[in-house]
């Protein structure tokens, strides 16, 4: 009995192609480079991050907390066995951003639908260097 190249694990339909996965680190990279960038200036509480974060609702004190979250998620992301992971941390991260801006009405395009745009491409980064993602995208859970 034959199984049916939808159903074979590691089928070559599973497996990108090189300039796939470059394309999907470098996308990645860019991301990762973004959001460090983000968390870093939240875990030093720059002046200007503070008076942002504050302006949206939040209290001083939880702005490195924020940080800290967000850096966590970067690093599982980054971490191939673990990227999958990191990428639901840090979309859920970014969903809360996107609340944040409705709830203070910050304009839709330059503010609430940023941190959408980062998840997208977040998420295709890794979907283009990851053969158990594109298995898992294909075939379902």
């Amino acid at each position: 009995m034959t199984t049916s190249p939808s159903t074979t694990t590691g089928t070559t339909l599973d497996r990108p192609g090189t300039a796939a996965v470059r394309a999907g680190w470098v996308l990645s990279g860019l991301e990762i480079l973004f959001l460090l960038f983000d968390s870093v200036t939240k875990v030093l509480k720059l002046p200007m991050v503070v008076e942002a974060t504050v302006k949206l609702g939040f209290p001083e004190y939880t702005v490195r907390a924020m940080g800290i979250l967000l850096l966590i998620g970067i690093v599982l992301y980054a971490i191939p066995r673990t990227s999958v992971f990191g990428a639901v941390f840090v979309t859920a991260y970014l969903g809360g951003a996107v609340c944040a801006n409705v709830r203070a009405e910050m304009p839709l395009l330059g503010y609430v639908l940023s941190p959408v745009y980062t998840a997208i491409a977040l998420w295709l980064g890794l979907y283009l260097r990851s053969a158990a993602l594109r298995r898992l995208v294909r075939e379902g859970y």
